[in-house]
């Protein structure tokens, strides 16, 4: 096996003694950090790579934290004026996934750079950890390789907030096909609108 494989066995049998300790000292680290922060090198080289990751000029990656659990409706005393369907205070969750919270997050907070994908390093009580692999679109080590050149184009910009991205796919039901997944193309929005707008031609 090589050195990536190993990795890879180690990220996956995450109750070993040793991944218990690497992640209880790293999570203790990333606590003490801002909530956006780069890092030097990637946590996971294999699963970075994996998702297109490669150690040269022009790709960055910066850890991003998100609170984890579901979203509390923002109301007084859970006084909720509207019909009983809609009095739910405690048991929402937030559209999109944390990934693609901490993606966005990390997006806003480096606007020049474009949002490749991300992976999950690490939780505690409170947040999610996740390594957002960034790319310059002006750099000339991106801008001349064939492989990566595309996110150089301009409405790649922000691809993070328009859920462009594979966690963005994700939420919006994007990743299976078929049975189930029938009404979610192109998008939910989209597809109900054709199914309920009558169209007809002039002469008929």
């Amino acid at each position: 096996m090589g050195a990536y494989k190993y990795l890879q066995e180690l990220a996956r049998k995450k109750q070993s003694d040793a991944a218990r300790f690497l992640h209880r000292v790293r999570v203790w680290e990333y606590r003490q950090k801002p909530r956006v922060h780069r890092a030097n090198h990637p946590t996971r080289p294999d699963k970075a790579r994996l998702l297109g990751y490669k150690a040269k000029q022009g790709f960055v990656v910066y850890r991003s934290r998100v609170r984890r659990g579901g979203r509390k409706r923002p109301v007084h005393k859970g006084r909720i004026f509207g019909k009983p369907k809609n009095q739910g205070v405690n048991h929402l969750k937030y559209r999109q996934n944390l990934k693609a919270m901490a993606e966005a997050r990390a997006g806003r907070a480096l606007g020049a750079l474009r949002v490749l994908n991300s992976y999950w390093v690490g939780q505690d009580s409170v947040y999610k950890y996740f390594e957002v692999i960034l790319v310059d679109p002006f750099h000339n080590g991106i801008r001349n390789d064939p492989k990566i050149n595309w996110i150089c184009n301009s409405h790649h910009k922000h691809r993070e907030l328009r859920g462009l991205t594979s966690a963005g796919k994700e939420y919006r039901g994007l990743h299976g096909k078929s049975r189930g997944f029938q009404k979610n193309r192109p998008s939910v929005r989209a597809n109900w609108k054709r199914r309920n707008t009558l169209s007809l031609k002039r002469y008929r």
